[in-house]
């Protein structure tokens, strides 16, 4: 088994603890910014009690064999400070983020090859600092190749949904088409049944049908309708979900406006492709956020 540290224990960061440890063997390391001794997660399948090593500062760590890093992605430089100690020894980074620039985020501090980009999705809260509560099964999906395979292999014998693909590239530009609409949520502090108006619908198509114009000139694979697929299962979702940017804004913390709707605009421009409602919705948050 692995010794492996957890950089940003929050609700993503909590449930992979919870499942590392269902694995059994493993030695975990939790990276923290404030003191923390106990970390529970409510999880589908009971409350299950973390046993792990707490350490606030990253001088104090020590070698591991891999590093999981679950901070927001605006978050990269504070998660960054904990590499040099943690990968002392060569170990390979699986970033567990939103967007689709996991290895452009970290290839300041950390060799490419060392780097894994990991499609994550959990239903899932943080309701205290130390308690976690866990609605549904984690997704993580990961390229098809020898590090991937590595990774999978630490979750054998879990409730994750874990699996290695072939076409990653599709896979985190079908996910973004998902979370970009979701800044409409963020934008009118109102929970996911927003985009049930018609009005609020047709905005929802357009910045989705740009962000699957962009991943398409990117090299991803997405069906013709895909916008009209990502809005049906948004109208279909429960009208009181919160989307973790919109949960970000009203607990006043920074929000992942450029790792989600940002890099649709940033990779448009680059491909000459007109991103006018994604734009507009950067604007939008920005100029907020500013007045916080």
């Amino acid at each position: 088994m692995a010794r492996i540290a957890i950089v940003g224990v929050g609700a993503i960061g909590g449930v992979t603890a919870a499942l590392l440890q269902q694995a059994g063997g493993h030695e975990l390391l939790l990276c923290v910014r404030r003191p923390m001794s106990d970390l529970s997660v409510d999880t589908p399948d009971g409350l299950v009690k973390v046993q792990a090593s707490f350490v606030t500062d990253p001088s104090e760590s020590s070698p591991v064999d891999w590093v999981i890093v679950s901070t927001k992605a605006y978050d990269v430089p504070g998660a960054a400070t904990w590499l040099k100690q943690l990968c002392s020894n060569g170990a390979p980074v699986a970033v567990l983020q939103n967007g689709v620039e996991h290895r452009e985020r970290f290839a300041p501090y950390i060799a490419i090859e060392k780097i894994l980009p990991v499609m994550v999705d959990c239903p899932a809260e943080r309701q205290a600092p130390d308690r976690i509560r866990q609605r549904g099964v984690m997704h993580l999906k990961v390229p098809d190749n020898a590090l991937g395979r590595d990774f999978m292999k630490l979750f054998a014998g879990t409730q994750a949904d874990a699996t290695t693909v072939p076409d990653f590239l599709s896979v985190v530009w079908r996910k973004l088409c998902f979370n970009s609409a979701g800044v409409l949520s963020a934008l009118v502090l109102q929970p996911a049944g927003v985009v049930r108006a018609k009005a609020m619908a047709d905005v929802a198509l357009q910045i989705i049908r740009e962000c699957a114009a962009v991943g398409r000139a990117e090299g991803a694979n997405l069906e013709e309708n895909v916008a009209d697929v990502v809005l049906a299962a948004q109208q279909a979702a429960p009208a009181d979900s919160v989307n973790s940017m919109l949960a970000d804004r009203q607990a006043g913390r920074p929000v992942e406006i450029d790792a989600r709707n940002g890099v649709i605009v940033r990779l448009g421009r680059r491909h000459g492709i007109p991103t006018p409602a994604n734009s507009m919705a950067v604007a939008l948050m920005e100029a907020l956020v500013a007045e916080a």
